[in-house]
């Protein structure tokens, strides 16, 4: 794993919202935004995504996906997350087990222990850059994961110019179904570690852009 200056929950105190535009071959289809709420020790960031693709006015594909993921006192505490995937119901609940000093996890994909060091696959904390795994955000599937540092360049967005940090995560496996190999591009802000831009191929080409923050 090769990354630069990791970021912790804490870097992130004064976000409250974060808003992405979902592209599909550079088609706008769908949002996903972050809330960041803080409660004393706690802070709760939830996050709702949509998307549809449609052609001649006939939706082929919907994804709604809601979530809410806890830290405490800058620590993951604990995550919980309903999908409904083209219909298809997936769920991911993940908690943390002092006593055993690991993560339980309870999805639609997996049901087990994992380690604490793994962190979920929401991609807004930049401290994924270091972890050796991330749990799927949709069905708590483990996914094991190469992680590489391709350099700092400037970006536009939406008509604003970012210094930004560049990564591809791919999967460790490479014996996983071409459909299931992680293989993403994400882009990270080099001064405030704000997640982007995120883009990966997958019947069409995707990209999420950071539409508003504050």
């Amino acid at each position: 794993i090769i990354t630069e200056s990791i970021a912790d929950v804490k870097d992130y105190e004064k976000i409250n919202y974060l808003e992405y535009d979902l592209y599909r071959n550079n088609k706008l289809i769908g949002y996903h935004k972050y809330e960041f709420k803080r409660n004393n020790e706690f802070l709760t960031v939830k996050s709702d995504v949509m998307f549809k693709i449609s052609k001649l006015g006939i939706i082929l594909y919907s994804y709604n996906a809601k979530s809410e993921e806890i830290y405490k006192n800058d620590k993951f505490y604990k995550f919980s997350a309903n999908t409904n995937q083209n219909k298809k119901e997936k769920y991911a609940n993940i908690s943390l087990n002092k006593n055993k000093d690991e993560l339980i996890i309870d999805g639609s994909s997996y049901k087990g222990s994992a380690s604490k060091d793994f962190i979920v696959g929401t991609w807004w904390n930049h401290k994924i850059t270091e972890a050796k795994a991330q749990i799927s955000a949709v069905s708590g599937r483990i996914i094991q994961q190469n992680v590489v540092f391709k350099g700092k360049k400037e970006i536009e967005i939406n008509g604003k110019k970012y210094l930004a940090l560049h990564y591809n995560f791919s999967s460790s496996d490479k014996s996983l179904a071409k459909e299931k190999r992680l293989n993403t591009d994400i882009w990270y802000d080099a001064e405030t570690k704000i997640w982007i831009k995120a883009a990966f191929d997958k019947t069409g080409y995707w990209e999420y852009r950071l539409k508003k923050t504050n």
